[in-house]
């Protein structure tokens, strides 16, 4: 992930880059955001959360079901949000979700 914000940060005129990066803190309002002038949300699995941070049923499935309608692309990073089968109630998983060809390009690094 490092490398992929690092890519972000570049100067690249052909790619607009570098990227603006802003966090509001609530996945919600930070989709709302990219539904609104494009981008990526990320939160991947770390070391203190092996499984992912946000919840399958409650924020995950939810968003990914309105941003794929909207032309977008929602995965683990293995696997597309919408075909995971829950196995528990507060299931969590990692979450690349946004434009379809950024997270694609997320998912290269």
């Amino acid at each position: 992930m490092q490398q992929y914000v690092s890519w972000c940060k570049e100067k690249d005129k052909e790619t607009k880059r570098p990227y603006s990066a802003r966090y509001i803190g609530s996945m919600v309002a930070d989709l709302h955001r990219n539904l609104l002038k494009g981008g990526i949300f990320i939160y991947p699995l770390t070391s203190k959360a092996p499984n992912g941070k946000l919840r399958l049923l409650f924020e995950c499935i939810p968003m990914a079901f309105i941003v794929e309608q909207a032309g977008g692309v929602a995965t683990t990073g293995k696997q597309r949000i919408l075909d995971i089968e829950p196995t528990e109630l507060h299931q969590r998983v990692p979450i690349f979700i946004g434009s379809e060809n950024m997270v694609k390009k997320a998912l290269t690094f």
